[in-house]
């Protein structure tokens, strides 16, 4: 998909999460204000004090759940430092200035933060006002948004020194350096790919807080021999291992901590085999309701050895995210992309038809050579494979990837601004991507989430494109609400119930049915006035069959009553 790699190709490393956490211990601290306000009015009135540390490691989350597997890495491998060192973490939603209050109490004299292109903003911000207040303070820039095509951005500028690549032993290494005087010469620091060997696991780093309430990530291998020419992860040196037994040890240390949900940042989970085969037989051997775990698969890849333990997983309990990205063989040989689109379909069908996993599956709109046309026929072939979730991403241009090569000849124009959105393409005009940003909005409303299945399914009945009949409702649904976000559910059930009654000209009595069977088989008994029958009382909710999994996942997990 077109979102920056996953989180752990972040921060001051191409290797982890810079999202950051909370925690009771003196080495980390979330500043989310409900839980552990970092600096603030005490109970009496009197300001929070904190010890003086020499490294702060930060970053600006997207949002508070996520976990920064790259920080926590980076403060694992400090060596002899590690107790000099402290994580803070932030959201994007909080003020620079009280950002910038909370790291400059502690009076650090190293502050590392992990850069990305969801908060190079905000992060822009944070070190301007760092360097007019402390210019004392050493800044060191890291993560994928500042690791290529660097010079000339101004938050490069404005910092000390940048670290690009994956800086697990170089982040310790430079503030050896310039904590002995002897700072490097040149501000923009190339990290040697460290063996993996030689890497400390992080997963010690995640806290109790962590576990509790945070996604909680992990990583088997780093790379990707693929060379799709809008992703960072073609840049990457081919694919690395850990090793297998201390890797599996952690997990198991995660289990009996309490983790239940992992994630993994892969790039190609089921690349190596028997790696991949060992990971499942862990989990199966280990399962207890509640357990859910996240992979990104090659889609065409999916021998029997992998099909046999797969099928053994309950439902829900197994998430395969799937990039294809297009059905179209000219884009896809466009952007050095490889994919066997016979064997693809095999396999997606095969975990749709046999097995309980949560297939999360993705597509790019706005790839060069794609038109509204093409890309509506690989929707609809998705749409008749049925995954869970089809994820429709605008193409962005993140920096570094050779995606760029074709801005001449297939008129791509991108916004300048993060996230670097493409805005339209010779095939493509700007409304027209408008309109399918608009159509990829209201599809995860109403497609993804899983709440309206049945009266989903109403729109394009005897052959229909869903693709066009859902663009057609997503163009309605703008124009009558006037907006794509900030949608209760109720709001969404009576505009696809006015849609299908009064545009599509549907029976209202087949469609109120159709709703009211997405509500029950949601456990949701709270229906709004309009769908209750003459003097029907509404009663409790009925809860999910496993609470304990995602909610999307837990949803499609228990049966209809």
């Amino acid at each position: 998909m077109t979102v920056p790699p996953s989180p752990h190709r972040a921060g001051l490393l191409n290797a982890a999460p810079l999202v950051l956490s909370i925690a009771t211990s003196p080495t980390y601290n979330h500043t989310k204000e409900s839980l552990r306000p970092a600096i603030g009015l005490a109970a009496r009135g009197r300001r929070e004090s904190f010890m003086a540390v020499m490294i702060l490691l930060t970053t600006l989350n997207a949002r508070y759940i996520h976990a920064a597997f790259g920080l926590r890495y980076l403060h694992a491998n400090m060596g002899e430092l590690k107790n000099q060192c402290e994580i803070v973490e932030f959201d994007i939603n909080q003020r620079p200035l009280e950002i910038v209050e909370k790291l400059l109490a502690r009076k650090p004299r190293i502050i590392g933060i992990g850069v990305y292109i969801w908060n190079v903003r905000e992060s822009q911000e944070v070190v301007s006002l760092i360097k007019r207040l402390a210019p004392e303070v050493c800044v060191v820039l890291g993560g994928p948004e500042v690791s290529h095509e660097s010079g000339d951005q101004p938050i490069v500028k404005l910092a000390d020194y940048t670290i690009t690549g994956e800086a697990d032993l170089a982040f310790a290494e430079f503030c050896r350096l310039w904590l002995k005087g002897t700072p490097p010469a040149n501000p923009l620091i190339r990290a040697t790919l460290p063996p993996l060997e030689e890497i400390v696991l992080p997963y010690e780093e995640y806290r109790e807080e962590d576990v509790a309430h945070r996604v909680i990530y992990v990583e088997a291998s780093r790379g990707c021999p693929f060379t799709c020419e809008f992703c960072l992860s073609s840049l990457d040196t081919p694919v690395r291992q850990f090793e297998l037994e201390p890797f599996l040890s952690s997990l198991e240390d995660l289990l009996k901590r309490g983790v239940r949900q992992f994630k993994f940042v892969d790039r190609t989970f089921n690349l190596n085999l028997k790696t991949s085969a060992a990971i499942l037989q862990f989990f199966l051997d280990r399962y207890e309701p509640g357990l859910f775990v996240h992979f990104e698969m090659v889609p065409d890849r999916l021998p029997g050895a992998l099909r046999e333990l797969i099928v053994k997983f309950p439902p829900g309990s197994l998430q395969f995210e799937v990039g294809i990205q297009t059905f179209n063989p000219e884009v896809a040989a466009l952007i050095s992309r490889r994919q066997n689109y016979t064997r693809l379909a095999e396999n997606l069908t095969f975990l749709r038809e046999k097995t309980g996993v949560h297939v999360h599956a993705d597509l790019i709109f706005g790839l060069p050579g794609e038109t509204l046309e093409s890309f509506g026929d690989g929707f609809d072939q998705l749409v008749r494979i049925g995954p869970q979730e089809i994820q429709v991403g605008i193409l962005k241009r993140l920096r570094g990837t050779p995606i760029i090569r074709h801005d001449v000849e297939w008129g791509m124009v991108y916004s300048d601004r993060p996230p670097y959105e493409v805005l339209r393409t010779k095939l493509i005009d700007f409304e027209t991507m408008q309109q399918v940003r608009r159509f990829a909005r209201f599809w995860d409303l109403v497609g993804n989430s899983g709440n309206f299945p049945r009266t989903l399914a109403a729109l394009w009945g005897n052959g229909a494109s869903p693709f066009q009949e859902f663009l057609a409702f997503s163009d309605w649904g703008h124009l009558t609400l006037g907006r794509t976000h900030a949608i209760p559910l109720n709001t969404l059930a009576e505009l696809l119930r006015r849609y299908l009654c009064e545009v599509r000209e549907k029976p209202l009595g087949i469609i109120d049915g159709l709703l009211r069977e997405d509500y029950a088989a949601a456990g949701r008994n709270d229906l709004p006035k309009w769908l209750r029958r003459e003097g029907e009382k509404i009663g409790a909710s009925r809860p999910l069959k496993d609470k304990l999994l995602p909610k999307r996942q837990a949803l499609r997990a228990t049966p209809a009553v």
